[in-house]
C-alpha cells in the first residue's frame, strides 16, 4: 500500500497552476450521456474518482479517447443504462448517471451509492425529483430503476440543498418536455459550471448559481468542447498549506470568484493575499492567527475546507472553533491531528482548537478526502517525518500532490 513520506519545516514557496475541478468534471462527464454527438471535454484532472466516472460509462459502452487531461466521449452506441453496485460503492457521485439515463433513454438502473465514510448522503431527493418528473421508480434489490417514456417538467422544492440533487435534475430537465423550476436549489460554482456546458449543448438554463434554477426542455442537446473549471478546493488547500507554512505561493488559473470566504479567513490569519485577474498570491511571514469556521452552503465557508483549516488552526496562536454544519462524521481526523501534537477537543459537531507552538511528525492514517489533505498540512510543518497511510483517498481529489507540492519546495514523497 502507497504512503506518503513527508519532512516538514519547509515554508512553500513558487508559482503553480491550479488544476481541474474534481467535482465540476465529475458531472459534466454524467453530462455526456445526453447526447449522441462527441464531447471533447478539456482541463480534465488525473484523479482516481475521474477514472471510476470513465469506467462506469464505458461499462454502459460509452466510448472514451483520452489523453493526459482532456477527453473525447461518444455515447452514441450506449449499450445499456446501468451503473452497477462496485463502481458505484466507491465513488457516491455515480448516482449522477441516474438524471441523464432517464431522460435520454427513458430507463435507468443505478445502485443505491451505501455507505459514506463523511457520513449520511441520502439520495432521496434525486428519486423524489425524477418521480415528480413523470419517473416510475422502483428500488430492486438495492437498485434504483427509473422508467419513463419522456419525462415533464415540473416544480420541485428541495427539502435541503444538495449539489448532486441539483446536478441531476438539471441534466434530467434539460431534455424534459416543457419548463423544470428547481427551488432551494444549491448555488455552488460547479453547478454553474454544469449549467454553462449543459448550455453550450443547447440546454435552455436561467437562474444558474441562484436558489431558482429554470430548465426549459429541448428535443435533443449537440456535442459541445468545455473546458473544466479550476478547482476551488484544490486552491483553497494550496493556500492553507502555504500560510500553514509561512510560505509566499502563487497561483495561476486560480477560480478567483468562488474563493471569498476562504480568502477572507486566510487574511484574517495574517496573511497577505493579493489577487490580479486569476492569479492569488499569498504570504505570510509569521505564524498565523486562530480563526474560527463554521461551514455552510456556498457562498459560505465550504465543508470541503474544513479540514484544512482545522491543521492551520492546529498551529495558529490562540483558540478557535471549527464547526461542521453539512455532514455528519466528519471530524474524523481530529485524532490523528492529535497523534501530531494537535491541542483539539470535541463537542459535538465542533472542534475547539487551542495553537501550539510546533507539531511534531508520527505515523498517521487518511480516513477520507480532505481529511487527507488536513494531514498534509499539518506534516508540511511539523518537525522531523511523518508518514501517512491510506493516501488513495487524497488520489480521488488531489492530481499527484507530492509532485505539485514538491514544485514549491516541500519535502514529501510517495513510498510502498
Amino acid at each position: 500500500m502507497q504512503k506518503l513520506s513527508i519532512h516538514g519545516g519547509v515554508p512553500l514557496s513558487g508559482e503553480i497552476r491550479v488544476a481541474g475541478a474534481k467535482n465540476a468534471a465529475l458531472p459534466i462527464l454524467a453530462a455526456s450521456l445526453l447526447t449522441a454527438e462527441p464531447v471533447r471535454i478539456a482541463n480534465l484532472p488525473e484523479l482516481n474518482d475521474v477514472g471510476t466516472m470513465l469506467r462506469l460509462l464505458e461499462r454502459m459502452g460509452v466510448k472514451a479517447a483520452r489523453t493526459r487531461h482532456a477527453i473525447e466521449i461518444d455515447a452514441s452506441g450506449l449499450a445499456e443504462p446501468f451503473a452497477p453496485y462496485e463502481l458505484v460503492k466507491t465513488m457516491r457521485a455515480s448516482i449522477l448517471a441516474l438524471g441523464p439515463l432517464t431522460a435520454r433513454f427513458g430507463e435507468a438502473r443505478v445502485s443505491l451509492p451505501g455507505g459514506c465514510q463523511i457520513g449520511e448522503r441520502p439520495v432521496d431527493l434525486h428519486i423524489k425529483g425524477l418521480a415528480a418528473m413523470g419517473a416510475e421508480i422502483a428500488i430492486e434489490e438495492g437498485y434504483i430503476h427509473a422508467t419513463a417514456a419522456r419525462l415533464k417538467g415540473a416544480r420541485i422544492v428541495f427539502d435541503t440543498v444538495t449539489v448532486t440533487g441539483t446536478e441531476n435534475l438539471m441534466m434530467a430537465a434539460a431534455l424534459a418536455r416543457g419548463e423544470t423550476i428547481l427551488e432551494n436549489a444549491a448555488r455552488e460554482p460547479e453547478v454553474v459550471d454544469l449549467a454553462r456546458c449543459l448550455s453550450a449543448m443547447g440546454a435552455r438554463i436561467r437562474g444558474a448559481g441562484s436558489d431558482t434554477i429554470a430548465i426549459e426542455g429541448v428535443e435533443r442537446l449537440c456535442g459541445v468542447e468545455y473546458a473544466v473549471m479550476p478547482d476551488r478546493i484544490e486552491a483553497g488547500t494550496l493556500l492553507a498549506a502555504a500560510a500553514a507554512t509561512r510560505g509566499d505561493v502563487t497561483l495561476a488559473g486560480a477560480p478567483v470568484a468562488s474563493l471569498d470566504a476562504v480568502v477572507e479567513k486566510l487574511r484574517e490569519a495574517g496573511a497577505r493575499v493579493e489577487v490580479d485577474g486569476d492569479r492569488i498570491r499569498l504570504r505570510m511571514s509569521a505564524r498565523p492567527k486562530a480563526v474560527s469556521i463554521r461551514t455552510a452552503p456556498y457562498p459560505g465557508f465550504p465543508t470541503d475546507m474544513q479540514a484544512q483549516f482545522l491543521a492551520l488552526n492546529s498551529v495558529a496562536d490562540g483558540t478557535a472553533s471549527v464547526t461542521e454544519t453539512i455532514f455528519d462524521n466528519r471530524l474524523q481526523h481530529v485524532p490523528e491531528l492529535r497523534r501530531l501534537g494537535a491541542n483539539i477537543r470535541i463537542e459535538g459537531s465542533t472542534a475547539l482548537v487551542q495553537g501550539v507552538e510546533k507539531l511534531t511528525g508520527a505515523m498517521v492514517m487518511a480516513t477520507d478526502l480532505r481529511a487527507s489533505a488536513s494531514l498534509v498540512i499539518a506534516g508540511l510543518v511539523a518537525e522531523g517525518g511523518t508518514v501517512i497511510d491510506r493516501i488513495y483517498h487524497l488520489d480521488r481529489g488531489y492530481e499527484r500532490i507530492e509532485s505539485r507540492l514538491g514544485e514549491l519546495g516541500a519535502r514529501i514523497a510517495r513510498v510502498s
